[in-house]
């Protein structure tokens, strides 16, 4: 299976378990020049950005390992970009969740402070 397809099957997996713990979707996969993110989502009054993340093997790290400062960079230009263009008037936060090969979630809510 290539990665775009595990990356898919993963965000489809975090899409419908953050969906059963009352999170509503907002939009998948909202790119711009700054960035990507995963899902948008929202939990109550609250705008939610979700990185997704899918390691078959931790020989390397787990999936929430693989999140380093870089990457959170682009997720929090990319957000930015996204207040910009919809102008939600919600508080925000980033939320992370990784899969191994089971695909067994390991959310992380509130991963790292918002801009």
């Amino acid at each position: 299976m290539k990665t775009s397809q595990q990356g898919q099957i993963a965000e489809d997996a975090a899409c419908k378990f953050l969906q059963k713990n009352g999170l509503k979707l907002v939009e998948k996969n909202y790119r711009c020049r700054t960035g990507e993110i995963d899902l948008v989502m929202q939990d109550k009054e609250e705008l939610v950005f979700v990185e997704v993340r899918y390691r078959a093997k931790s020989d390397f790290g787990s999936a929430l390992d693989s999140v380093d400062q870089n990457k959170i960079q682009k997720l929090i230009s990319a957000a930015n970009h996204y207040v910009s263009k919809k102008q939600p008037d919600l508080p925000m936060r980033f939320d992370v969740i990784g899969f191994d090969a089971s695909l067994k979630p390991n959310w992380v809510s509130n991963a790292f402070p918002a801009f």
